[in-house]
């Protein structure tokens, strides 16, 4: 392995001076090796150290000595393998932080820096120097990116190995990438968040900079366990992840092509001012698709002005369709294509640009390459093209690729990349405001959760209403009611009319079970739907509850949840039965300002109702 480091240094033409460390050798492809580092006699700023785990300890204590500020463990066999190799893990880590070094891994790939030509990892292929910084949390992963930017045509600009993460983790790479000039496009995959506040903050100050994508693996129940396995980590809960991405400003990608596709478009164009798609194609079945998947994911078709209509109308043939999408025929040659998409770039209702085409033997292939990118050049609006072709025209996409233009095989690709453009432009816009000061009564929430904590018990509902209401959350009227004897008493409390409920642990849906009674409007319904309800619930453990009944209105629920790694999440969605039935409900990372509230709200589909619909 470290053949192939000091390999992979020499091959990528670094400039600065390496050092082989093997007390078995006295050189490596024509540099003298040392027996350790005290033998070399200087001074060293990067370690990359590979070797068996045994010995990895005494070869980072050597590294500090000999100066290194920072530190590349590429050797396996800690917290991945055993509660030992994890506790041996923290001590370097903690020995590294306390002399103010860095580490990366252990149990990583190692790092590329393609502008400054060094290829510290075991990974063969050098990357050409690019604007697109990426951090993974899987080695093998990062061999697959390298192959994947050669064939794009796509140059990087940093590949960081993260591994098992023991110092450094995917919040540094965030805060060093947005300050990284070099760096265009923050690209990350990841299988878990180590510190979750403070990655949210890093995340925002990245995306609020530069565009930034992840792909977050783990999502199940069986990936998450496949996670931990791998690098040693507990995955979080999908939708807490979710949440903190969209917080961040972070777009997330389904999988790991979309995470190339959506680092390709960001990295090779601009982002739109708008939400409207111009599609031009020569052919119809796919192109439907296109139109399809644009809709679906937010975006809106664009319209012609008369003055761009005839326009098209003059250049294509006299049987191209001049909606949109514009076809252009199967026929159609390198001027119609530059006709097309020179004219929609034009209209002010265009914000993007997809161009699909199917190669066809009788046209001019090369000329109809050419003639796209001429009519994109002196624009501000990004464009994407789809080819679907055979093999032997793959040349035709390098060529494309290589004058500046993000190309994809399939529609819905191009459609997908477009519009993730326009959800990070869309998340920059979005109001940006401190959450509120909340007057909270801690110390009654504080008594309230201290009478609770550690037992794992059910929390009654009069505590919870009484806690909500420390927190300044309007509550109904309550009185709690144990006996026949506490319901004049209660009743002066509510009024009436009023509810009844049972309260107990056991009884969840309390409806379904017959423990809620509405519509009580005097003593005489309370003391016998009280006595009905006891005949159904009676125990030790059971009590009973009189509410304040409210007018009618739209049932809601709010729910907060303590979510691995990522802080608190707030849940909001349509109450009752809709919960149950239609899961219809949003998630937000805590705490929430007023506008992140709203958004919220508005994330579920049932919105519409909370605004009034049909005079509801």
């Amino acid at each position: 392995m470290g053949h192939e480091l000091v390999a992979n240094l020499i091959k990528s033409d670094f400039e600065g001076k390496i050092i082989p460390v093997n007390p078995s050798a006295d050189e490596v492809l024509g540099l003298p090796c040392y027996p350790d580092l005290k033998s070399a006699g200087e001074k060293i700023e990067l370690s990359v150290i590979s070797v068996p785990t045994q010995f990895v300890k005494q070869a980072v204590h050597d590294s500090i000595d000999a100066g290194a500020g920072a530190i590349v463990i590429i050797t396996a066999g800690f917290k991945e393998v055993s509660e030992e190799g994890a506790t041996e893990e923290r001590e370097l880590a903690e020995y590294c932080r306390a002399r103010n070094v860095s580490l990366l891994g252990p149990n990583c790939l190692g790092l590329i820096n393609a502008h400054h030509k060094m290829n510290a990892s075991f990974a063969s292929q050098m990357p050409k120097a690019g604007g697109i910084s990426i951090f993974s949390q899987s080695g093998a992963l990062c061999t697959a990116i390298l192959d994947w930017a050669k064939a794009r045509q796509l140059g990087l600009s940093k590949l960081i190995s993260m591994g098992n993460k023991a110092d450094l983790s995917e919040t540094d790479f965030l805060r060093a990438f947005a300050e990284d000039d070099e760096t265009k496009v923050i690209v990350g995959y990841l299988e878990s968040v180590d510190s979750g506040n403070e990655f949210i903050k890093a995340a925002e100050q990245a995306a609020s900079r530069k565009p930034v994508v992840i792909f977050k693996a783990g999502v199940t129940q069986a990936g998450s366990k496949a996670a931990s396995s791998h690098t040693g980590s507990l995955a979080g809960a999908d939708t807490a992840y979710g949440a903190a991405f969209h917080r961040s400003g972070i777009i997330r990608a389904e999988n790991f092509e979309a995470m190339f596709n959506y680092a390709t478009a960001f990295a090779m164009q601009p982002l739109p001012k708008g939400d409207k798609v111009a599609i031009i194609t020569n052919a119809g079945g796919p192109v439907i698709q296109a139109v399809d998947e644009s809709v679906g994911q937010g975006l809106e078709l664009a319209r012609w002005s008369e003055a761009g209509t005839a326009r098209l109308q003059d250049a294509l043939f006299a049987e191209a369709s001049l909606g949109n999408p514009v076809d252009v025929v199967a026929t159609a040659d390198h001027n119609h294509y530059h006709a097309a998409v020179s004219t929609l770039l034009a209209e002010a209702d265009t914000d993007m640009v997809m161009v699909f085409f199917v190669t066809a033997p009788f046209t001019d292939t090369d000329a109809i390459a050419a003639r796209i990118k001429e009519a994109t050049e002196d624009s501000d609006k990004p464009v994407v093209v789809v080819v679907e072709t055979y093999s032997e025209m793959y040349g035709l996409i390098d060529t494309m690729r290589a004058g500046g233009l993000p190309v994809f095989e399939f529609a819905e690709d191009g459609a997908r990349a477009l519009a993730a453009m326009n959800r990070y432009a869309r998340l920059q816009e979005r109001p940006r405001e401190d959450p509120p000061e909340l007057e909270v009564d801690r110390k009654a929430a504080q008594d309230i959760v201290g009478r609770y904590r550690g037992q794992g018990a059910y929390l009654p509902q009069a505590e919870a209403f009484a806690l909500l209401e420390a927190y300044g959350i309007p509550v109904p009227l309550v009185a709690t009611v144990s006996g026949k004897s506490d319901l004049e008493t209660a009743a002066d409390r509510v009024g009436f009319p009023c509810v009844l409920k049972v309260d107990a642990a056991d009884v969840v849906h309390k409806s379904d079970a017959g423990g809620v009674v509405l519509n009580l409007v005097d003593m005489a319904t309370l003391q016998d739907a009280f006595a009905t309800m006891q005949k159904t619930f009676d125990g030790p453990d059971v009590s009973y509850l009189l509410m304040e009944q409210k007018t009618p209105g739209q049932e809601l629920i709010l729910g907060a949840k303590a979510s691995l790694g990522l802080g608190s999440l707030v849940m909001f969605g349509l109450g009752g039965v809709f919960v149950e039935v239609l899961k219809d409900v949003g998630a937000a990372v805590a705490p929430l300002s007023r506008a992140e509230a709203r958004e919220l709200m508005q994330t579920i589909k049932g919105y519409p109702l909370l605004e009034g619909l049909r005079g509801r």
